[in-house]
């Protein structure tokens, strides 16, 4: 069974998903005249505008800060770690360049689907909820697709990831504790992780965006700061490493020799799952927070999407590339590779760095994950006894990931994500005009220096909670 859905990821993953992504990503930096570095700045803008705004009846309203937070949550996962040493050990370091092409690329794909999500809102329950099952069931008008939408979320991420991000902080205690797998620890693991998860989701969206708000700007940081203490050691090596990695990214004999082995393709395909761009997940994040105009979302979930890949997965590389450790498939890679690579660097105490990071880059997915599931479950029934239902299978789900090694699961999700990557790619590029006259009307109050203002009706659409 693992084999046969290890060849359906490869063939979904290495041709249709990675053209797809790519040429989406490529017309939307067209025609959104490369809106994801052109208006950067007002994405920043928005960011510094106060996260404490409450609405007539006294609740919090989610900022734009916060929903960052929450969606940077879920992108900037243990892959930001030993993702990036698998892809270096097997596409070699010209993978990290072609990394970097696809953030840059896919913040287009970013920008239309957080502001098709943010067009296409809804409140429910006093919060603003949304994502690419909404914009498809009231722009498409194909509540069937939404719901396919949301069960293949709902897999990926509230099972088959937070399994998979409970395991991972538990493997990483097995460099201390002998013969880790055979004692009570991972159950005891589980039950922590599971009853910390509980208290914050069971606390709502506002309790979700305080502590990912909290948690994930002091753990990015950290991590970057340790990365650039790496090139600041090494400086005198930076040049090198930096050919090393154009040298190796235009090595087309190594291409023709197996293009699905090439650094072109594993940098493309490790920049596009890490940072998520045209997936279809943060735009569930980017509904809830409350702005003046959807493109403020839309810009603000662009830098979420080079957070990710252009400073917290260049910060692996750097520490990897700089430590003359050489990785290897199968040999020296994933975990292993950055333990030993930061303890070149370092000293050991960069070993219980990595692990401190592990556990802070998997809870904050934990979360983030969480709330991506919820508000897809709260799509297909606004139920409190489903919900509450559908919580309790998600800490168990925790717990038990803490235990096993979740292989099958893991290749499902693959396969889950893939789907939901197919049907949202086709879902944005049947409605990126709305997304583009949304941008143009944003420049043109800019432009005249116009208080930011929406309606739907100002780009032709009826019936939203833009009024």
């Amino acid at each position: 069974m693992n084999e046969i859905l290890t060849g359906i990821n490869n063939v979904m993953y290495t041709f249709i998903l990675l053209i797809l992504l790519v040429g989406v990503g490529l017309w939307f930096t067209i025609r959104t005249r490369c809106v994801q570095l052109r208006l950067l700045k007002d994405g920043i803008k928005s960011l510094m505008e106060r996260t404490d705004k409450t609405d007539e009846s006294g609740e919090k309203k989610v900022s734009s800060f916060q929903a960052l937070m929450i969606s940077t949550a879920s992108r900037v996962g243990t892959g930001n770690i030993a993702g990036i040493a698998t892809a270096i050990a097997a596409g070699g370091p010209g993978a990290v360049f072609w990394m970097w092409l696809m953030a840059v690329i896919g913040g287009a794909s970013a920008f239309v689907e957080s502001t098709l999500a943010q067009i296409y809102k809804v409140r429910q329950n006093g919060q603003f909820r949304g994502g690419p099952s909404y914009y498809m069931e009231r722009a498409l008008g194909k509540r069937w697709l939404g719901i396919l939408f949301s069960v293949f979320l709902i897999i990926c991420f509230a099972y088959g990831f937070n399994g998979l991000q409970s395991f991972n902080m538990s493997s990483a205690l097995e460099y201390y504790i002998e013969d880790y797998s055979h004692t009570i620890w991972p159950a005891v693991l589980g039950l922590i992780l599971a009853a910390a998860t509980a208290a914050v989701i069971w606390g709502g969206v506002h309790r979700i965006g305080f502590i990912t708000s909290v948690m994930v700007p002091v753990m990015a940081t950290v991590y970057i700061l340790i990365g650039i203490v790496t090139m600041v050691l090494h400086i005198r090596e930076l040049p090198a490493v930096f050919g090393m990695i154009l040298e190796n990214a235009f090595d087309f004999r190594s291409m023709a020799g197996g293009l699905a082995g090439s650094a072109v393709v594993i940098g493309v395909k490790r920049g596009l799952f890490s940072n998520e761009a045209g997936m279809g997940s943060a735009p569930n994040a980017s509904a809830s927070a409350d702005v003046e105009h959807p493109v403020k979302q839309g810009l603000v979930q662009v830098i979420s999407v080079f957070i990710d890949t252009l400073l917290i997965c260049s910060s692996t590389a750097m520490m990897l590339l700089c430590s003359g450790v050489e990785g290897k498939t199968g040999v020296l890679d994933g975990i292993p590779f950055v333990q030993a690579a930061i303890s070149a660097n370092v000293g050991s105490w960069g070993i219980h760095f990595i692990t401190v990071s592990i556990f802070a880059f998997a809870f904050s997915s934990l979360i983030g994950n969480y709330y991506y599931a919820e508000s897809n479950i709260l799509f297909i029934k606004n139920d409190k006894r489903l919900l509450t239902a559908f919580r309790v299978t998600c800490v168990i789900a925790i717990f038990l990931g803490a235990q096993a090694d979740f292989s099958l699961m893991w290749n499902i999700a693959d396969i889950t994500m893939g789907c939901m990557a197919l049907v949202n790619i086709v879902a944005i590029f049947l409605l990126r005009n709305t997304a583009v006259r949304a941008l143009k009307h944003y420049e043109s109050q800019k432009e005249h220096n116009y208080p930011l203002a929406f309606k739907g009706t100002d780009i032709g659409i009826e019936d939203t909670v833009w009024k």
